[in-house]
């Protein structure tokens, strides 16, 4: 073969070479492009939002426990909450402002647990020490008895009905998973290393709920319409020990609790 032949032959080869690997990265840019999310997943991501959201509600509400962990704005208060949730009840704390307390609900009783300056709410120790008289003294006193006990909350007490909701799964997860205005997918995002598929109300101004694609389609992380709150969700199906306090460390008040 003649050095004009043999470059030829090594041109052609070159040629032959480069048209390979631009077909090659063709087909593997294809293919990027075409790879579709919803692989290898429970499927929901395929569904429209609001069937989405149909189907997150029922597999919250078809499993016995949750935790939900965050926050709730009701009634102008903000409420931090670390629950964990089951159908005759549940425990967790409370926050409120400054002060946090303990709630633990069993079948239809409630119990909350704080220290003594949650019971006395500072009136005791301010009266106490301006000297107003044995109301302030009372005030503390009875402060002391409530202090570290799981206090028994009568139904017809304001704390009653204004707590009794953070510890009813079917009532809380009912009011807390419902997204306002049209509904629409908000594309796929991931929760604590599980992928999940966003949907939203009116663009995200009615609440965003972002819902596993991994497993069963349940909640993981809710953003309330109107800053109301942000809540996540994890354990499901986690069982935990609830019952009532022992007899030791329960407390019946009897009448309405000290405004607090």
């Amino acid at each position: 073969m003649t050095p004009i032949s043999q470059g030829r032959s090594r041109t052609a080869a070159l040629a032959r070479a480069v048209c390979v690997l631009l077909v090659t990265g063709m087909t593997l840019t294809g293919c990027s492009e075409e790879v579709d999310p919803n692989e290898g997943t429970n499927g929901v991501g395929r569904l429209t939002a609001a069937e989405i959201q149909k189907r997150t509600l029922t597999a919250a509400t078809s499993v016995e426990t949750v935790r939900l962990h965050g926050s709730v704005v009701t009634s102008g208060s903000t409420y931090k909450l670390d629950m964990r949730l089951k159908p005759e009840g549940g425990i967790g704390s409370v926050t409120a402002g400054e002060q946090t307390f303990r709630l633990l609900k069993v079948d239809d009783e409630l119990f909350l647990k704080a220290d003594a300056e949650f019971w006395a709410n500072g009136k005791g120790d301010k009266n106490a020490a301006e000297g107003e008289g044995e109301g302030g003294a009372s005030d503390t006193a009875a402060a002391g008895k409530l202090a570290e006990k799981y206090v028994k909350v009568p139904e017809g007490d304001p704390s009653y009905k204004k707590f009794i909701g953070f510890a009813d799964k079917d009532v809380l997860l009912g009011a807390l998973l419902t997204l306002h205005g049209k509904l629409a997918t908000d594309g796929h995002h991931e929760q604590g290393g599980v992928r999940c598929i966003r949907i939203a109300g009116d663009q995200g101004s009615g609440g965003t709920l972002d819902v596993s694609l991994e497993g069963k389609p349940y909640p993981l992380r809710l953003v309330r319409a109107g800053e109301a709150g942000t809540l996540t969700f994890s354990a499901w199906g986690s069982d935990f020990a609830l019952e009532k306090p022992a007899q030791s460390e329960t407390l019946d008040y009897g009448g309405q609790l000290p405004a607090s």
